[in-house]
């Protein structure tokens, strides 16, 4: 017989608070995999014998597979059931993990990423869902504060980690460092968590002609988000079908999912207008985190000179105030509307990312660290509110679907994010230089008392063409500040869109806790 407390509440087991955080760890565990490589690529294509742009599929291949799978997860979990479904993906993870440290080319390796994705991807919806299903209203709060930290700390330690297991022993341990918790966790969710039954009577419909429209559709989109910016974007032939392809697939997608009897994701759910308007905020914040833990690596590294270490102290503020502000978030959560408190975590994360735009070249570790803490600070005040007001008002046997799709729409705006980011860096920084080359000219006061300085410093170190040697100089000064430049504009433009965003806020309807979808 099931246990309740004095307001009628079932109280979970050990058991199933011990299924929970497996389950939690396996969703690190993806996460964390989608970046801990960013830092190691160059020690990996060593040991794979391959060239820099073909190394990039290592990175590549995994986001493909895991945006492909995130939305066929809640059909995947009705079928097999939670349990089933979990237990597979992350046993299925931890192989391809042991086999990704044993790749012995890069073609295996990418085989071996793409499970890793497919496998990694499915698990992080299916982990939302379980809160719904698992926890009384009361505790749904804290458990999503739990998993709202994994899922955005993971992507900024992945790169510190990686780099410091990758220089102080190898890149394989990258992948092996998997390999215990990966079956830990498939041990204890198998034993303490059966929250629901599997319906193979679903296997007799599948909808295969859904499936193959969202793999094409979305495989095709990811490629050309992640490849476009390096291959100029339509200007290449594969860039260009792909695109025409993902297109064309899109639309009939959607149209197929829209009007067949049994879809495989249903997106009837965009009916509802909280999960509408929810998923735009969802993917705002991807287009906000994910792009900026992108580039604030690429600014440390390439204006500052720092190497991973270093850049890892500058990043961990982000880590450290987002940790802290879990605790001022949960108990503003019950006090504040859910709609206003979002608004306050988007207006913070706009203010960081604007006050991340006013950087020079000098600027060190504490001119960095306020715009971190404010955004650190205002992460899980924008990852809460989204996610109750996005899934707090659909019916239960609605929110595995609903979960994956909502996921989807982040992982989305991380993509085009990035691929804006990287399309504009490269526009910004020669625009900017052009700019500066028309402004620093060799009969301008300033730039002639620099090459007179420049020059004198050389001669007297005694370097060959002292003159010839300024003048380099003062061109990578150029770039330099051309590359400040860009990304003082890249990091305003982020502020930008997370204010306007704020227009939207109307639109959400009150989601108290009264009216969260109840637990099962």
């Amino acid at each position: 017989m099931t246990a309740v407390n004095e307001n009628g509440e079932r109280i979970l087991t050990t058991g199933e608070w011990i299924g929970f955080f497996s389950m939690a760890i396996g969703v690190f565990m993806a996460v964390l995999d989608i970046q801990i490589v960013a830092s190691s690529l160059s020690e990996i294509q060593a040991g794979l014998s391959a060239t820099q742009e073909e190394i990039a599929w290592v990175q590549t291949s995994y986001l493909i597979a895991e945006v492909i799978i995130i939305p066929l997860s809640g059909w995947l979990g009705r079928v097999f059931s939670t349990r089933y479904l979990f237990v597979l993906s992350v046993g299925g993870f931890t192989l391809a993990s042991l086999a990704c440290a044993f790749a012995w080319n890069l073609p295996s390796m990418i085989v071996f990423r793409c499970i890793q994705g497919f496998l990694g991807g499915a698990m992080i919806p299916m982990t939302f869902t379980v809160i719904f299903m698992l926890f009384p209203p009361r505790l749904q709060t804290p458990m999503t504060i739990v998993l709202g930290l994994i899922v955005t700390m993971a992507p900024t330690i992945g790169p510190v980690l990686g780099g410091y297991l990758t220089d102080s022993y190898s890149w394989q341990l990258l992948f092996l460092i998997n390999v215990i918790p990966g079956f830990l966790v498939c041990v204890f969710v198998w034993r303490f968590l059966d929250l629901d039954q599997p319906e193979w009577t679903l296997l007799q419909k599948i909808d295969f002609i859904g499936i193959g429209l969202i793999a094409i559709f979305l495989g095709c989109m990811q490629f050309v988000l992640e490849e476009g910016a390096k291959d100029q974007w339509l200007e290449d032939d594969v860039i260009l079908t792909l695109a025409i392809i993902a297109a064309i697939s899109g639309t009939i997608m959607f149209w197929w999912e829209l009007t067949t009897p049994h879809p495989i994701i249903d997106l009837r759910a965009f009916k509802n207008r909280n999960f509408a308007v929810g998923c735009g905020y969802s993917f705002v914040l991807g287009v906000g985190m994910y792009t900026i833990i992108y580039l604030t690596p690429i600014y440390l590294g390439s204006v500052k000179g720092l190497n991973s270490l270093q850049i890892g102290y500058y990043l961990m503020v982000v880590g450290l105030f987002q940790l802290v502000s879990a605790f001022v978030a949960g108990p503003l959560e019950k006090k504040i509307d859910l709609r206003l408190m979002m608004c306050l975590g988007f207006g913070l994360f706009s203010l960081g990312s604007w006050l991340n735009g006013q950087l020079t070249a000098e600027s060190g570790y504490w001119e960095f660290f306020v715009p971190q803490a404010i955004r650190g600070g205002a992460l899980m005040l924008c990852f809460l509110p989204i996610n109750t007001l996005t899934l707090g008002l659909l019916p239960i046997a609605e929110v595995k679907n609903a979960s994956g799709l909502y996921n989807l729409m982040r992982n989305l705006g991380g993509a085009i994010g990035l691929a804006v980011a990287n399309t504009q860096m490269q526009y910004l920084t020669k625009l900017h230089y052009a700019n500066l080359r028309e402004s620093v000219t060799a009969t301008t006061a300033p730039a002639q008392e620099l090459l007179v300085g420049l020059g004198q410093t050389l001669s007297n170190a005694l370097i060959a063409e002292p003159d010839t040697a300024a003048l380099k100089q003062l061109t990578a000064l150029a770039w330099r500040e051309a590359e400040v430049m860009t990304f003082n504009n890249l990091f305003q433009t982020i502020a930008l869109i997370f204010f306007a965003s704020l227009c939207v806020t109307p639109f959400l309807k009150k989601v108290g806790t009264d009216k969260v979808a109840p637990a099962h």
